[in-house]
């Protein structure tokens, strides 16, 4: 199962402030909406919280150690690790891939073993208070960049070569 990191970042690694997203940009929803529809969405209590509702087309999974609000719903799992949430998207969802898709703790966690990252990278800087973790060039290869109007799509694919 491919474990895939999403992320829209601003130039200055921004990727929230005061739990909202601190940008808007349509094309870059679109671009997430379209690219995750259909599978399995790793998100932690406050993204989950954030977003207000299960992301539709999607398992919602929510990794938290505390009650979920709002999380009465066929469409949210609730798990209290990371490693629980693949299990369950390996073994009882049979996926292919899973999205995992913030927030900052969330991606700390999963940057040590995601296989791949699609990093939006908006074209300007933001005022944050939630980062994305750091981009070692030792453990991720950029594999294509796609220019879009609002953002730079980054993929990335682990380095498996030994050093």
């Amino acid at each position: 199962m491919e474990k895939i990191i999403i992320a829209a970042l601003a130039a200055n690694n921004t990727i929230g402030f005061e739990g909202k997203i601190p940008w808007h940009s349509a094309e870059e929803l679109r671009y997430f909406r379209n690219t995750t529809y259909g599978y399995p969405v790793i998100m932690g209590r406050k993204t989950f919280e954030s977003i207000g509702k299960p992301l539709d087309g999607r398992q919602n999974i929510v990794i938290s150690k505390r009650e979920v609000q709002n999380s009465a719903s066929d469409d949210i799992m609730v798990f209290n690790s990371l490693e629980k949430a693949y299990m369950f998207c390996r073994e009882n969802l049979k996926a292919d891939r899973v999205f995992i898709i913030g927030g900052g703790n969330i991606f700390n966690q999963a940057i040590k073993d995601a296989d791949l990252m699609f990093i939006s990278r908006i074209k300007n800087s933001f005022t944050g208070d939630v980062f994305f973790p750091q981009i070692s060039e030792n453990d991720w290869n950029i594999q294509t960049i796609k220019n879009y109007n609002d953002f730079d799509l980054i993929t990335y694919i682990r380095n498996t070569d030994i050093k």
